[in-house]
């Protein structure tokens, strides 16, 4: 089984892989961590030397390179990869992918203490942020909804969300 998560920044999907991996016994593999091992170079730096452009082209590859090998895995995409290309259908093509569904406040506790750390969101206002979260989560809800499981992330451990996912596939 192939199992990706997927699901708007802070939603969890770093931690509910790990947790999901431990349980089911499957290597876990975060696609951005995949893709800069592959080229090289931080995320960061692969959009300020190639360009937004060069970055999709080559998570596309990527992600089709990782759902067309044999070995079972739990992938964690970033935030906008099923937002992009054909990628949405690919993975449901070959994979389970399953949505981490969390509310803008959720999403808002969880990234204000790490903002810095998020380019997207590094240069707004903490004042904003709720609005450019639900804004952002607007225009990329339609693509995370095509995932065959959503799981709401609020208010839940980790393991009880681990556990959640577990019992729907």
């Amino acid at each position: 089984m192939k199992l990706v998560l997927l699901g708007y920044m802070g939603c969890g999907k770093s931690a509910i892989s790990k947790s999901l991996s431990h349980h089911l016994k499957f290597k876990r593999i975060d696609l951005d961590d995949y893709i800069e091992e592959k080229e090289g170079m931080l995320i960061a730096e692969i959009f300020s030397t190639k360009g937004e452009i060069y970055f999709r082209k080559l998570e596309t590859t990527c992600l089709q390179e990782l759902l067309d090998g044999k070995e079972e895995f739990i992938l964690s995409l970033g935030g906008g990869t099923p937002c992009f290309g054909n990628n949405m259908e690919l993975i449901n093509q070959k994979s389970t992918s399953v949505y981490l569904s969390a509310n803008i406040p959720t999403l808002v506790d969880r990234l204000l203490p790490e903002k810095s750390k998020r380019p997207l969101i590094a240069r707004i206002s903490n004042e904003d942020l709720p609005e450019f979260i639900g804004k952002h989560l607007f225009e990329r809800r339609h693509y995370y909804l095509q995932a065959k499981v959503a799981v709401s992330v609020d208010n839940k451990s980790v393991n009880t969300i681990a556990s959640e996912i577990i019992a729907a596939i």
